[in-house]
């Protein structure tokens, strides 16, 4: 592992639910910054917040210490609480019923065995800088997609 901690910070959005969407992340260790986004044409919030985290942790080049902030209690939660519970039950949930987006838990599941990630939450549109911008560069994916 690295001894800088990497920090972080993913969004997702849709034009609709489903219907276009895109996610962003900026990721920042030190003085340096990296912004990526992308999108889907037919899509959901949850798989584009997944999606967020999917392709911000295969950037880094090597096992890191990663600090992440979401806005997303479900992609939060779902990383801290659910998965190993889900994995124990055959990636069910309650009810017996298949797990949503099973295929993104998967990958990011593997993801996170790879580095040493601290899982965080931020409330959206609270005046958080960070969380701010990759909202602003996840809607305009989205948007962009939308328009092509």
């Amino acid at each position: 592992m690295t001894e800088a901690i990497i920090e972080i910070f993913t969004d997702g959005s849709c034009l609709g639910n489903p219907g276009p969407g895109g996610w962003a992340a900026l990721l920042r260790c030190g003085a340096q910054e990296k912004k990526i986004s992308g999108s889907e044409a037919n899509t959901t919030n949850n798989r584009m917040e997944l999606m967020a985290a999917i392709e911000a942790l295969l950037s880094l080049k090597k096992p890191s210490q990663v600090r992440l902030t979401t806005d997303s209690q479900y992609l939060r939660l779902g990383m801290t609480q659910w998965v190993k519970g889900w994995q124990a039950k055959g990636w069910r949930r309650a009810g017996n019923q298949p797990v949503k987006n099973e295929d993104l838990w998967r990958r990011l599941v593997e993801l996170d065995g790879m580095h040493q990630i601290s899982w965080h939450w931020v409330k959206a549109h609270n005046g958080n800088v960070d969380n701010e911008c990759v909202d602003k560069m996840a809607n305009e994916a989205a948007h962009r997609c939308a328009e092509s």
